[in-house]
Protein backbone atom coordinates (compact mmCIF):
# COMPACT_ATOMS: atom_id res chain seq x y z
CA UNK A 1 0.00 0.00 0.00
CA UNK A 2 0.56 3.13 -0.62
CA UNK A 3 1.05 6.15 2.45
CA UNK A 4 -2.01 8.42 2.84
CA UNK A 5 0.11 11.20 0.89
CA UNK A 6 0.76 8.83 -1.98
CA UNK A 7 4.56 8.14 -1.34
CA UNK A 8 5.11 4.80 -2.08
CA UNK A 9 6.20 2.33 0.44
CA UNK A 10 9.73 1.01 0.40
CA UNK A 11 7.99 -2.28 -1.26
CA UNK A 12 6.23 -0.64 -3.82
CA UNK A 13 9.55 1.67 -4.28
CA UNK A 14 11.31 -2.24 -4.86
CA UNK A 15 8.55 -3.72 -7.02
CA UNK A 16 8.38 -1.31 -9.56
CA UNK A 17 12.11 -0.89 -9.50
CA UNK A 18 11.99 -4.83 -10.52
CA UNK A 19 9.84 -4.14 -12.92
CA UNK A 20 11.71 -1.61 -14.51
CA UNK A 21 15.33 -4.00 -14.44
CA UNK A 22 12.51 -6.96 -15.76
CA UNK A 23 11.74 -4.85 -18.50
CA UNK A 24 15.05 -4.31 -19.78
CA UNK A 25 15.67 -7.56 -19.66
CA UNK A 26 18.20 -8.06 -16.13
CA UNK A 27 17.46 -12.00 -15.61
CA UNK A 28 17.32 -11.34 -11.60
CA UNK A 29 15.33 -8.47 -11.61
CA UNK A 30 13.54 -8.67 -8.40
CA UNK A 31 17.06 -9.80 -6.30
CA UNK A 32 19.05 -6.84 -7.96
CA UNK A 33 16.38 -4.51 -7.23
CA UNK A 34 16.23 -5.38 -3.83
CA UNK A 35 20.16 -5.21 -3.33
CA UNK A 36 19.93 -1.69 -5.07
CA UNK A 37 17.55 -0.37 -2.70
CA UNK A 38 19.34 -2.05 0.50
CA UNK A 39 22.50 -0.03 -0.83
CA UNK A 40 20.45 3.02 -1.62
CA UNK A 41 19.09 3.13 2.07
CA UNK A 42 22.16 1.71 4.17
CA UNK A 43 20.33 -1.04 5.96
CA UNK A 44 20.29 -4.68 5.72
CA UNK A 45 17.81 -7.63 5.06
CA UNK A 46 16.70 -7.26 8.74
CA UNK A 47 15.67 -3.86 8.20
CA UNK A 48 14.26 -4.14 4.98
CA UNK A 49 11.40 -6.65 6.05
CA UNK A 50 10.79 -5.21 8.99
CA UNK A 51 10.53 -1.41 7.59
CA UNK A 52 9.12 -2.39 3.96
CA UNK A 53 5.83 -0.41 4.42
CA UNK A 54 7.22 2.77 5.26
CA UNK A 55 7.44 5.85 3.03
CA UNK A 56 10.40 5.89 0.55
CA UNK A 57 12.55 8.54 1.37
CA UNK A 58 11.77 11.17 -1.01
CA UNK A 59 15.34 12.84 -0.81
CA UNK A 60 16.63 9.22 -2.10
CA UNK A 61 14.08 9.37 -4.95
CA UNK A 62 17.03 10.97 -8.06
CA UNK A 63 19.71 8.44 -6.74
CA UNK A 64 17.38 5.69 -6.79
CA UNK A 65 16.66 6.70 -10.14
CA UNK A 66 20.35 6.97 -11.10
CA UNK A 67 20.89 3.14 -9.42
CA UNK A 68 18.08 1.71 -11.31
CA UNK A 69 19.12 3.46 -15.06
CA UNK A 70 22.74 1.93 -14.37
CA UNK A 71 21.29 -1.82 -13.77
CA UNK A 72 19.09 -0.90 -16.83
CA UNK A 73 21.98 -0.52 -19.49
CA UNK A 74 23.53 -3.49 -18.28
CA UNK A 75 26.02 -2.42 -15.93
CA UNK A 76 26.18 -5.29 -13.10
CA UNK A 77 24.75 -4.97 -9.63
CA UNK A 78 28.02 -5.56 -8.47
CA UNK A 79 29.40 -2.62 -10.23
CA UNK A 80 26.63 -0.65 -9.13
CA UNK A 81 27.13 -0.68 -5.62
CA UNK A 82 30.68 -1.55 -5.87
CA UNK A 83 31.46 -4.30 -3.90
CA UNK A 84 30.79 -8.75 -3.94
CA UNK A 85 30.62 -11.24 -0.97
CA UNK A 86 33.64 -14.00 -1.67
CA UNK A 87 34.55 -15.99 1.36
CA UNK A 88 32.25 -13.90 3.83
CA UNK A 89 34.08 -10.34 2.94
CA UNK A 90 32.92 -7.78 1.29
CA UNK A 91 35.09 -7.30 -1.32
CA UNK A 92 35.44 -3.53 -3.66
CA UNK A 93 34.55 -4.07 -7.12
CA UNK A 94 34.90 -1.83 -10.33
CA UNK A 95 35.46 -1.97 -14.05
CA UNK A 96 39.24 -2.64 -14.00
CA UNK A 97 38.01 -6.26 -12.25
CA UNK A 98 36.21 -9.10 -12.88
CA UNK A 99 33.37 -10.01 -10.14
CA UNK A 100 34.41 -12.83 -7.89
CA UNK A 101 32.30 -16.06 -8.28
CA UNK A 102 31.03 -18.40 -6.10
CA UNK A 103 32.48 -21.27 -7.52
CA UNK A 104 36.08 -19.66 -6.78
CA UNK A 105 35.70 -19.76 -3.13
CA UNK A 106 36.27 -23.66 -4.02
CA UNK A 107 39.46 -23.16 -5.33
CA UNK A 108 40.27 -21.18 -2.22
CA UNK A 109 38.99 -23.95 -0.17
CA UNK A 110 40.62 -26.33 -2.21
CA UNK A 111 44.21 -24.15 -1.53
CA UNK A 112 43.65 -23.55 2.31
CA UNK A 113 43.42 -27.50 2.91
CA UNK A 114 46.15 -28.58 0.67
CA UNK A 115 48.34 -26.01 2.59
CA UNK A 116 47.46 -27.56 5.93
CA UNK A 117 48.43 -30.75 4.50
CA UNK A 118 51.43 -29.87 3.05
CA UNK A 119 52.90 -27.35 5.32
CA UNK A 120 51.22 -27.53 8.51
CA UNK A 121 48.02 -25.80 10.25
CA UNK A 122 47.19 -22.79 10.97
CA UNK A 123 50.00 -21.32 13.49
CA UNK A 124 52.88 -23.79 12.22
CA UNK A 125 54.56 -21.11 9.50
CA UNK A 126 53.19 -22.20 6.19
CA UNK A 127 53.83 -22.35 2.41
CA UNK A 128 55.00 -19.18 -0.06
CA UNK A 129 51.73 -18.53 -1.97
CA UNK A 130 51.57 -16.63 -5.24
CA UNK A 131 48.13 -15.55 -7.12
CA UNK A 132 48.29 -15.28 -10.57
CA UNK A 133 46.34 -12.71 -11.91
CA UNK A 134 44.79 -11.55 -8.89
CA UNK A 135 42.21 -9.11 -10.04
CA UNK A 136 40.17 -7.52 -6.71
CA UNK A 137 42.70 -9.77 -4.81
CA UNK A 138 39.55 -12.28 -3.76
CA UNK A 139 41.90 -15.33 -3.76
CA UNK A 140 44.74 -13.67 -2.42
CA UNK A 141 43.48 -11.73 0.48
CA UNK A 142 41.07 -14.21 1.26
CA UNK A 143 43.90 -16.93 1.65
CA UNK A 144 46.21 -13.96 3.91
CA UNK A 145 43.03 -13.23 6.32
CA UNK A 146 42.29 -16.90 6.45
CA UNK A 147 46.15 -18.02 7.02
CA UNK A 148 47.76 -14.72 8.54
CA UNK A 149 51.29 -16.76 8.95
CA UNK A 150 51.64 -17.62 5.13
CA UNK A 151 53.08 -15.26 2.57
CA UNK A 152 51.17 -14.47 -0.13
CA UNK A 153 52.40 -12.50 -3.17
CA UNK A 154 49.46 -11.42 -5.41
CA UNK A 155 50.57 -10.39 -9.44
CA UNK A 156 48.40 -8.84 -12.07
CA UNK A 157 49.28 -7.35 -15.13
CA UNK A 158 47.41 -4.26 -14.69
CA UNK A 159 47.45 -1.82 -12.24
CA UNK A 160 44.08 -0.19 -12.40
CA UNK A 161 43.28 -3.98 -10.87
CA UNK A 162 46.62 -4.08 -8.72
CA UNK A 163 45.13 -0.84 -7.29
CA UNK A 164 41.70 -2.53 -6.23
CA UNK A 165 43.49 -5.01 -5.05
CA UNK A 166 45.41 -3.16 -2.67
CA UNK A 167 42.21 -1.31 -1.42
CA UNK A 168 40.62 -4.44 -0.26
CA UNK A 169 43.79 -6.02 1.48
CA UNK A 170 43.98 -2.66 3.40
CA UNK A 171 40.23 -2.49 4.13
CA UNK A 172 40.13 -6.29 5.29
CA UNK A 173 42.96 -6.10 7.80
CA UNK A 174 45.87 -7.64 5.73
CA UNK A 175 47.63 -4.99 4.02
CA UNK A 176 50.97 -5.92 5.56
CA UNK A 177 50.82 -9.63 4.79
CA UNK A 178 50.06 -9.60 0.88
CA UNK A 179 53.11 -8.41 -1.33
CA UNK A 180 52.02 -7.04 -4.77
CA UNK A 181 53.41 -7.33 -8.09
CA UNK A 182 53.08 -5.89 -11.68
CA UNK A 183 53.93 -8.19 -14.54
CA UNK A 184 52.46 -11.14 -17.28
CA UNK A 185 51.39 -14.35 -15.64
CA UNK A 186 55.06 -16.31 -14.05
CA UNK A 187 57.15 -13.60 -16.21
CA UNK A 188 58.43 -11.29 -12.76
CA UNK A 189 59.38 -14.61 -10.53
CA UNK A 190 61.32 -16.50 -13.35
CA UNK A 191 64.84 -16.65 -11.88
CA UNK A 192 66.87 -13.95 -13.31
CA UNK A 193 64.05 -12.11 -13.68
CA UNK A 194 65.71 -9.47 -10.89
CA UNK A 195 62.48 -9.49 -8.70
CA UNK A 196 63.35 -10.06 -4.70
CA UNK A 197 60.95 -12.53 -4.38
CA UNK A 198 61.26 -16.32 -2.63
CA UNK A 199 60.77 -19.40 -3.86
CA UNK A 200 56.75 -20.24 -4.79
CA UNK A 201 55.41 -23.21 -2.46
CA UNK A 202 51.81 -22.90 -4.12
CA UNK A 203 50.54 -21.54 -7.31
CA UNK A 204 47.11 -20.48 -7.60
CA UNK A 205 45.72 -19.18 -10.60
CA UNK A 206 42.14 -18.07 -12.00
CA UNK A 207 43.11 -16.80 -15.59
CA UNK A 208 41.29 -15.42 -18.74
CA UNK A 209 40.00 -18.42 -20.23
CA UNK A 210 37.00 -17.50 -22.68
CA UNK A 211 38.44 -18.42 -26.06
CA UNK A 212 38.19 -15.25 -27.95
CA UNK A 213 35.52 -16.25 -30.45
CA UNK A 214 33.01 -16.58 -27.76
CA UNK A 215 33.58 -13.29 -25.80
CA UNK A 216 30.49 -12.04 -28.49
CA UNK A 217 28.07 -14.15 -26.93
CA UNK A 218 28.69 -13.57 -23.24
CA UNK A 219 25.71 -11.91 -20.87
CA UNK A 220 25.58 -8.07 -21.88
CA UNK A 221 26.90 -7.58 -18.11
CA UNK A 222 30.36 -9.56 -19.31
CA UNK A 223 30.85 -8.70 -22.14
CA UNK A 224 30.19 -5.07 -21.77
CA UNK A 225 31.62 -4.08 -18.70
CA UNK A 226 34.05 -6.45 -17.06
CA UNK A 227 37.81 -6.47 -17.93
CA UNK A 228 38.74 -7.85 -21.64
CA UNK A 229 41.74 -8.34 -19.76
CA UNK A 230 40.22 -11.23 -17.40
CA UNK A 231 38.55 -12.94 -20.02
CA UNK A 232 40.20 -13.32 -22.88
CA UNK A 233 42.02 -16.44 -22.93
CA UNK A 234 42.96 -16.55 -26.77
CA UNK A 235 41.87 -19.12 -29.72
CA UNK A 236 41.08 -21.70 -27.70
CA UNK A 237 40.93 -20.58 -23.71
CA UNK A 238 44.15 -21.78 -23.10
CA UNK A 239 46.47 -19.19 -23.73
CA UNK A 240 47.60 -18.21 -20.12
CA UNK A 241 47.36 -21.92 -18.73
CA UNK A 242 50.80 -22.55 -22.09
CA UNK A 243 52.24 -19.76 -20.71
CA UNK A 244 51.96 -20.73 -17.19
CA UNK A 245 52.95 -24.20 -17.68
CA UNK A 246 55.98 -23.30 -20.40
CA UNK A 247 56.86 -20.88 -17.27
CA UNK A 248 57.17 -23.55 -14.12
CA UNK A 249 60.49 -24.83 -15.19
CA UNK A 250 62.21 -21.21 -14.72
CA UNK A 251 61.26 -20.72 -11.35
CA UNK A 252 63.97 -21.52 -8.16
CA UNK A 253 61.82 -24.40 -7.94
CA UNK A 254 58.48 -26.67 -8.95
CA UNK A 255 55.90 -25.59 -6.42
CA UNK A 256 54.79 -28.30 -4.75
CA UNK A 257 51.27 -27.85 -5.95
CA UNK A 258 49.68 -25.82 -8.76
CA UNK A 259 45.65 -24.89 -8.76
CA UNK A 260 44.27 -23.20 -11.30
CA UNK A 261 40.14 -22.76 -12.27
CA UNK A 262 39.42 -23.34 -15.65
CA UNK A 263 36.61 -22.70 -18.29
CA UNK A 264 33.82 -25.58 -19.10
CA UNK A 265 35.40 -28.52 -21.15
CA UNK A 266 39.07 -27.53 -20.28
CA UNK A 267 40.37 -29.70 -16.96
CA UNK A 268 41.83 -32.28 -19.16
CA UNK A 269 43.89 -30.03 -21.59
CA UNK A 270 44.65 -27.75 -18.94
CA UNK A 271 45.83 -30.94 -16.69
CA UNK A 272 47.71 -32.62 -19.94
CA UNK A 273 49.79 -29.03 -19.64
CA UNK A 274 50.90 -29.89 -16.45
CA UNK A 275 51.87 -33.31 -16.79
CA UNK A 276 53.87 -32.58 -19.88
CA UNK A 277 55.60 -29.42 -18.13
CA UNK A 278 56.39 -31.56 -14.80
CA UNK A 279 55.72 -34.53 -13.03
CA UNK A 280 53.48 -34.64 -10.30
CA UNK A 281 52.60 -36.98 -7.83
CA UNK A 282 48.70 -36.43 -8.37
CA UNK A 283 46.56 -34.46 -10.47
CA UNK A 284 43.05 -34.11 -10.17
CA UNK A 285 40.12 -32.20 -10.56
CA UNK A 286 37.19 -30.40 -8.55
CA UNK A 287 34.25 -29.69 -9.43
CA UNK A 288 31.77 -26.55 -9.14
CA UNK A 289 28.31 -26.36 -7.91
CA UNK A 290 27.18 -27.69 -11.52
CA UNK A 291 29.07 -30.54 -11.46
CA UNK A 292 31.92 -28.98 -13.97
CA UNK A 293 35.28 -29.88 -13.26
CA UNK A 294 35.91 -26.35 -12.91
CA UNK A 295 39.89 -26.72 -11.29
CA UNK A 296 42.94 -28.45 -11.84
CA UNK A 297 45.27 -29.29 -8.89
CA UNK A 298 48.33 -30.76 -9.69
CA UNK A 299 50.75 -31.55 -6.12
CA UNK A 300 53.91 -33.02 -5.01
CA UNK A 301 53.64 -35.02 -2.18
Amino acid sequence: MSTERGTPTLREAWRSGAARLRQAGVEEADADAELLLLYLLGIGKTEWLRDMREPFPHHHLARWESLLAKREKGVPVQYVIGDQHFYGRAFEVTEAVLIPRPETELLAEAVLRLGDELFGGPGEGGPVVLDVGTGSGALSVTLAAERPEWRVIASDLSKDALAVAKRNAANLGVGDKVTFAQGDLLTPFLAGAGGDYPAIDILVSNPPYIPSADIEELQREVRDHEPRLALDGGEDGLNPYRAMAGQLSGLERLPRVVAWEVGAGQAEDVAGLLRSAAKWDDVYFVKDYAGIDRHVIAIRK
